[in-house]
């Protein structure tokens, strides 16, 4: 007798049609739950979303609460081609006169003799270089009376043997010695000459050179008659009049000249430049920007996400969250709330320009918060508060809001706990789907069973049936 490999076969019924109805039957609360699973999922990445939104806006609340960006300053120059100025650090507002008398140069030499080309052969010996100041008569053009090596600087010794004896080889030999200077190669109509310049500022950054053997083209030291080597710039401080005072620098960059301030000189001016330096509102207008932008960007979004939809039958992903909706209805409470501080003009933030339109979105009136900041005390005291050693009434706005979205967002805070519960909500989701799935795995297995017992039974009574009848055949007609 065949064997019977497919349920229905020995007795006609369609079971895998009858088994395959029952299993989706049993399947509808795995879908269902699939589906519940993916809604969660959309939740939490639209929590995820909002979280960021909440650490930016924290952020530009944090930087308004901070003195520092209430102390900053701004520094200008009136010739910025001869002084350019920043303001850093302690820097004092007030007006300061700088009048560059000379600026600071690196003594540069180039070579009295001029040859054919780059490669060709100067001579074999040695060059020592030390870094020193220079001293002189003072007359103009000055006579080199002495010269003092620098504190913690070496002469250094540069042997040029052969191969290196062309202008290009000891070029290369002076620039790999790390001698305190820069050597290259000048072309012009007369030839090819080498030249050395120091690599900083200042009259402690002078150097001479002693030449022996074939390089004593190359030598320099004027005290002694040796000027092989030209000269063409001295090494030399920067001197500048700060508010009438000489200063001296070995650089063009005075960082220390006057607190807080990095002035740069650029050239010498015949009119003292001004340098004012006052307040940087401007800095100031763009925190306040980047704080309504931040706070709309939040606002939006929980706007969007909890929002239905009746024309398309649509709802956000929060749409009914209780979270969501908490948020943004107590972001809109502090925006639109008030302080009453001792001793500030300001106690609304409509006063400067940022009113909550009816989407709940900040606007900004460009003429009030501009003229608000010519009032940098009352503006700062809106924002920041007062010190009040913990005291919440006493807060400015973005203290409160900053202190709101740094607890939503702490451990236990609201956003934190929404987030915790939903991945809760989706673990226990998918472990009981997992036991659902293995519930109709086994009901699948015990119905084809059962009907494949059916299908047996039935069969062999099919064949029983074919007998009888063929027996009552042969019997009818004997």
């Amino acid at each position: 007798m065949a064997t019977i490999s497919s349920a229905g076969i020995g007795s006609g019924l369609d079971v895998e049609t009858l088994v395959s109805k029952l299993i989706a039957a049993e399947r509808t609360p795995i879908t269902q739950l699939a589906k519940r699973t993916d809604n969660l999922k959309t939740e939490l990445s639209t929590y995820g979303k909002v979280q960021s939104a909440l650490s930016t806006l924290r952020d530009a609340a944090s930087k308004l609460t901070s003195p520092t960006t209430w102390g900053g300053t701004l520094a200008t120059s009136s010739d910025t081609t001869s002084v350019t100025v920043s303001a850093g650090t302690g820097a004092a507002i007030g007006n300061v006169s700088v009048d560059v008398k000379k600026l600071a140069q690196a003594q540069t030499l180039v070579g009295g003799t001029s040859y054919a080309s780059a490669s060709t052969t100067v001579g074999q010996g040695s060059l020592t270089i030390t870094l020193g100041t220079w001293a002189t008569d003072g007359a103009d053009p000055p006579t080199y009376t002495g010269f003092t090596d620098k504190a913690g600087a070496t002469a250094v010794t540069i042997n040029i043997g052969a191969g290196q004896d062309t202008l290009t080889g000891i070029r290369d030999a002076i620039n790999a010695a790390g001698a305190g200077v820069t050597a290259a190669i000048v072309n012009d109509a007369t030839g090819s000459r080498l030249t050395l310049r120091s690599n900083a500022t200042g009259e402690t950054n002078g150097f001479r050179i002693d030449a022996s053997g074939g390089l004593t083209d190359l030598g320099y030291d004027p005290r002694i008659g040796v000027t092989s080597m030209i000269q063409t710039l001295p090494a030399q401080n920067a001197r500048a009049l700060i508010n009438g005072i000489e200063i001296s620098s070995e650089s063009n960059t005075l960082k220390e000249a006057i607190d807080g301030l990095n002035i740069t000189l650029l050239k010498t001016t015949s009119v003292p430049a001004s340098v004012a330096v006052s307040q940087d509102k401007d800095s100031i207008k763009k925190l306040i920007t980047d704080f309504t932008t931040a706070y709309n960007a939040v606002n939006a979004l929980l706007r969007e996400q909890t929002k239905y939809d009746a024309g398309s039958k649509t709802a956000g992903a929060l749409q009914g969250d209780s979270t969501a909706i908490g948020l943004q209805s107590q972001l809109r409470t502090i925006i639109g709330g008030s302080t009453s501080l001792a001793g500030g003009s300001l106690s609304r933030l409509a006063q400067i320009g940022l009113e909550a339109g009816s989407d709940g979105n900040i606007k900004t009136t460009d003429s009030k918060l501009s003229t608000a900041l010519s009032d940098l005390d009352s503006l700062k005291q809106l924002f920041m508060g007062l010190d009040s050693g913990g005291v919440s009434s006493n807060d400015g706005f973005a203290q409160r809001i900053r202190s709101y979205v740094d607890g939503a967002l702490s451990t236990d805070g609201r956003v934190s706990s929404r987030q915790t519960g939903i991945q809760k909500e989706i673990d226990n989701n998918n472990k009981r789907q997992d036991q659902l799935e293995d519930r109709v795995t086994a009901s699948e297995a015990r119905l084809r069973a059962r009907y494949s017992a059916l299908d047996t039974q039935m069969s062999k009574l099919s064949g029983l049936s074919s007998y009888v009848t063929q027996q009552m055949n042969l019997l009818n007609n004997s």
